[in-house]
């Protein structure tokens, strides 16, 4: 299947995912469907040859769903019914993993060999990356000299979602009452 195809189906799941994370009622449910459409958005970037993308993706999405879960886990937003919906939800949810992952066997058969470049500019790096930027270490020299500006993106980004993390999940602890810090 070529790749437009791919991102295509993609695309269409985000989508339902978009509108499945707009119109329930569920907070913790449309959390999760949030986190469906950053997931569908690091595959896309997987299809589009940028792996660097999709992990840094993928972990400020998985960031992004501890802060969410946690700042609306203990409110009473959260509403668990037993339902037919419900039942419907899950048989269509099985449906479609096991429809991606029959169609992701294809996928999986034209992966290259290891070690074998996927892009044209892996081999270019590998065949001036030395001669060009004059280190000793290829793999610091591609990070440094030729994707320095992506690199400092990447961190940015992991920076902020950790950041954003941690202060979502610090402990605060409440003011003393009136009463009790010491006045009569």
């Amino acid at each position: 299947m070529p790749v437009e195809t791919w991102i295509i189906f993609i695309l269409i799941f985000m989508i339902v995912a978009s509108i499945v994370a707009l119109e329930i009622k569920d907070i913790l449910s449309s959390i999760v469907a949030v986190g469906v459409v950053g997931l569908g958005v690091s595959i896309s970037f997987l299809f589009l040859q940028a792996p660097d993308l999709a992990v840094v993706q993928f972990l400020f999405e998985i960031f992004a769903l501890i802060i969410l879960i946690k700042a609306f886990i203990k409110k009473d937003y959260h509403q668990e019914e037993h339902s037919k919906v419900n039942r419907i939800m899950i048989g269509l949810t099985i449906i479609t993993l096991g429809a991606v992952l029959y169609f992701s066997i294809s996928v999986l058969g034209s992966i290259p060999k290891f070690g074998e470049p996927i892009m044209s500019t892996a081999q270019y790096y590998l065949d001036n990356g030395a001669g060009q930027t004059g280190a000793a270490n290829l793999v610091a020299a591609i990070i440094l000299d030729y994707r320095a500006y992506d690199t400092l993106g990447e961190v940015t980004v992991l920076f902020s979602a950790i950041l954003g993390t941690l202060t979502i999940l610090r402990i605060k602890k409440s003011p003393d009452k009136e009463g009790s810090n010491g006045k009569a």
